[in-house]
């Protein structure tokens, strides 16, 4: 049970926060929503605090893959989704650091020159 909760949170529950978090920030200041720069600096942190974060899927897959083979009964084998998770976590990554954080800030003060 325990390696299974670190499977769904690796695999499913950070690269979901990182792109959802990502894509309503890039909305966000893109479109001029009505978020303030604190609720964005928010959200900012905790994208770059669950990044740290990314690579434990990766570890997992390559220490299940090591440690789990049972024969017939069980065996695990990192095949292409392996490949392509690893690309995906790589890219939010690279997507998160090429974020400017100045443009939250930047946002908000042309956010009040349109009201």
């Amino acid at each position: 049970m325990p390696i299974a909760i670190v499977v769904f949170v690796a695999s499913l529950l950070v690269p979901s926060f990182k792109l959802v978090g990502l894509a309503l920030l890039l909305y966000s200041v893109q479109r001029h929503q009505p978020l303030s720069a604190r609720q964005r600096g928010w959200m900012y942190r905790f994208i770059e605090w669950i990044g740290r974060w990314s690579m434990l899927d990766i570890f997992v897959i390559t220490v299940l893959g090591a440690l789990v083979n049972f024969g017939s009964l069980a065996r695990i084998q990192a095949g292409f989704g392996a490949v392509a998770f690893c690309s995906v976590v790589v890219l939010t990554m690279l997507a998160a650091v090429t974020f400017d954080p100045r443009l939250i800030w930047d946002n908000t003060e042309s956010d009040n020159d349109h009201d």
